[in-house]
């Protein structure tokens, strides 16, 4: 039998995972750089979200769950900041309509 905080982390693992396959199969599919760009970076923020949030209960002190959060945390910065360098570098090379 499985108890409620491993069925909690179990289901929103796998949703997270779920949003980083949609993330990726949106690389995949768009055919531009900057939709590209937006699908995979709003799928994998909200992917180690889901995941970081299922994996929270499991934590052994709450000292490991904010070391968890703040992982999370710098995540969504790195990628905001890659993402907007990568676009605006885009802009500047592709000719307007």
């Amino acid at each position: 039998m499985i108890s409620g905080t491993n069925a909690f982390t179990l289901a929103f693992a796998v949703a997270g995972s779920v949003f980083f396959l949609a993330g990726a199969l949106g690389l995949l599919r768009f055919p531009d750089t900057l939709s590209r760009l937006h699908a995979l970076s709003k799928a994998d923020n909200l992917g180690l979200g889901l995941i970081v949030i299922g994996l929270l209960p499991q934590m052994a002190s709450i000292g490991d769950g904010l070391k968890l959060l703040c992982v999370w945390l710098l995540a969504q910065l790195s990628a905001a900041t890659a993402s907007q360098l990568i676009a605006g570098i885009v802009c500047r090379r592709k000719p307007r309509p």
